[in-house]
């Protein structure tokens, strides 16, 4: 299930996190990341899911 989690990080990173934690204040702090640089959403995303 993290392969998926991960799949979705890169290609849409508030939704890796989403799917990991749900609403919460790393989802919305992966939004405003994502929308900064696609890059550092993607990186928190995947640092979210590897943690859990």
């Amino acid at each position: 299930m993290d392969l998926i989690r991960i799949l979705f990080a890169i290609l849409l990173p508030p939704l890796g996190v989403f799917l990991q934690v749900g609403i919460g204040g790393a989802f919305w702090l992966n939004i405003l990341l994502t929308l900064l640089g696609y890059i550092p959403g993607i990186v928190h995303a995947v640092w979210i899911i590897a943690r859990r």
